[in-house]
């Protein structure tokens, strides 16, 4: 679908409904008198076989109304059109009120491509879209919605390709595939380096390594570089766990457990995802990613419950499950983009512990930081784009709780009774970003559904892509 701009109707018009607010459409006010529509939130009545081709959206009511109920909205609206087997389409951004045309085109375009996504690669038989263009009525403000919808076409772009890259069998999405995926940005002038185990093994980073070797794919570190102000030397450090596949290693999950384990990876395709946003957008702003990319497999030479080992950062850690791996991957991330990078700031972003879970469902990203003000930085901007979090406390108990008795640190507390394990996995990061203000983002309950939920699909959802360009974009 291809969303475009005009002066005046085109193909099906969309016209919008408040519930509680009277229509100056009579045909919508006698819709509601029958009670056949509304306007109550995502209710669709199309009426497009009649001389005059139109299409009714419910907003709900006004006062309640917000920008993510017009994502929503949307998105429902551009299923029913391809339902309807629309080709075109218009709507005139002047009859949302109360919001500015700009912010009114921003949710309305996300809405309109949310509902394209599909991952259909393996199916022998893919749906047809009827609808091939969208009009917005702009009157005076048509450079501007132009721009917009460039924009936000790019970024839905960045959050499709992380969905995209989730999806993936592990089978395919090895940890080369995940590296060529990051090469691939290198039309777009984003530098990319790729280093193999050799590498990985120069730079001592032990800890990532033991994680790798129960697996027969060689392991990737990648690191990505989007150099958008040179005039600058501010640097944002954005850090993906990249497990391409999670067996749980010794510590082994059930086979219900493990079945969506190729979703492992989602913390470092996010990272994927926003560097093709920023790049396709030329954000004038310098970010630095890593992804540490292997699989936690079982072999005899696989890593075992109860080792102790090292990292890059010389600390010591005892292994309380080989399942806790995430955090083992990127500790040496962590610690080599902190020292090597010296950015301003580092962002993790990890599909981590079942246990944020627990605490925050699959709607809300948890966080752990070492500064407030950073944290809550990122919260406004996922908040602002539809992607909630919240911040979770961090003090010397937590931190307490992840110190060994025969090593530095413990990946896992065996037997622990006092739970808090999204924090205490924050906790065990803390100790590899030495002072640089980070922020770890919780994703394993945003990254992936298990079944669809508004305009988030079954499968990979591509959280937090919208939340970090933001933040990135917005900074000042």
């Amino acid at each position: 679908m291809k969303i475009t701009t005009v002066t005046g109707k085109l193909g099906t018009f969309v016209e919008v409904a408040y519930e509680d607010v009277k229509s100056s459409n009579k045909k919508i006010e006698d819709l509601k008198k029958k009670k056949v529509f509304e306007g109550k939130k995502g209710q669709v009545f199309p009426n497009v076989f009649s001389d005059e081709s139109v299409i009714y959206l419910g907003l709900g009511k006004k006062a309640e109304s917000s920008l993510e109920d017009l994502r929503l909205g949307f998105c429902k609206l551009g299923a029913e059109l391809n339902k309807s087997k629309v080709d075109k389409a218009s709507f005139d951004l002047g009859q949302i009120k109360g919001l500015t045309v700009e912010e009114a085109a921003e949710a309305i375009v996300e809405g309109l491509l949310q509902s394209e996504y599909s991952f259909d690669k393996f199916l022998s038989e893919k749906k047809e879209r009827s609808l091939k263009e969208f009009a917005l009525i702009t009157k005076d403000k048509d450079k501007e919605v132009k721009a917009i919808i460039k924009e936000v076409t790019s970024v839905i772009g960045g959050v499709f390709l992380a969905r995209d890259l989730v999806n993936e069998p592990a089978m395919y999405m090895t940890p080369t595939a995940l590296a060529n995926a990051a090469k691939e940005l290198e039309k777009l002038g984003v530098e990319v380096e790729v280093h193999g185990q050799k590498e990985i093994e120069k730079l001592g980073m032990k800890a990532f390594l033991a994680v790798a070797k129960g697996s027969e794919q060689e392991p990737k570190l990648i690191i990505m570089k989007w150099n958008g102000d040179k005039r600058s030397k501010d640097k944002t450090a954005l850090v993906g766990k990249g497990l391409t596949y999670d067996s749980g290693g010794y510590g082994i999950k059930s086979t219900g457990g493990m079945v969506d384990m190729h979703s492992d990876m989602a913390g470092s395709a996010s990272v994927i995802g926003v560097f093709k946003a920023l790049a396709e957008n030329k954000v004038k702003k310098n970010v630095v990613g890593i992804i540490a990319a292997c699989e936690n497999m079982i072999s005899g030479g696989a890593y075992k419950n109860g080792d102790i080992i090292s990292s890059m950062a010389g600390k010591s850690i005892h292994i309380g499950s080989t399942d806790a791996e995430g955090r083992l991957t990127l500790a040496d991330a962590l610690y080599y983009i902190a020292t090597k990078e010296k950015p301003n700031r580092i962002i993790d972003i990890a599909t981590l512990t079942g246990a944020v879970i627990g605490a925050l469902g699959g709607i809300t990203t948890g966080i752990v930081s070492n500064d407030d003000d950073f944290a809550y930085d990122v919260v406004r901007a996922g908040n602002e784009v539809g992607e909630p979090a919240w911040l979770l406390p961090l003090n010397d108990k937590y931190r307490d709780m992840v110190k060994g008795t025969f090593s530095d640190l413990l990946n896992s507390q065996v037997g622990s009774a006092k739970g808090g394990g999204a924090i205490t996995a924050g906790a065990f990061l803390e100790n590899f970003v030495e002072d640089t203000p980070w922020v770890h983002m919780d994703i394993a309950g945003t990254s992936y559904n298990s079944a669809a939920e508004g305009y988030l699909p079954k499968g990979g959802t591509g959280v937090p892509v919208k939340t970090l360009y933001h933040y990135i974009k917005t900074r000042k």
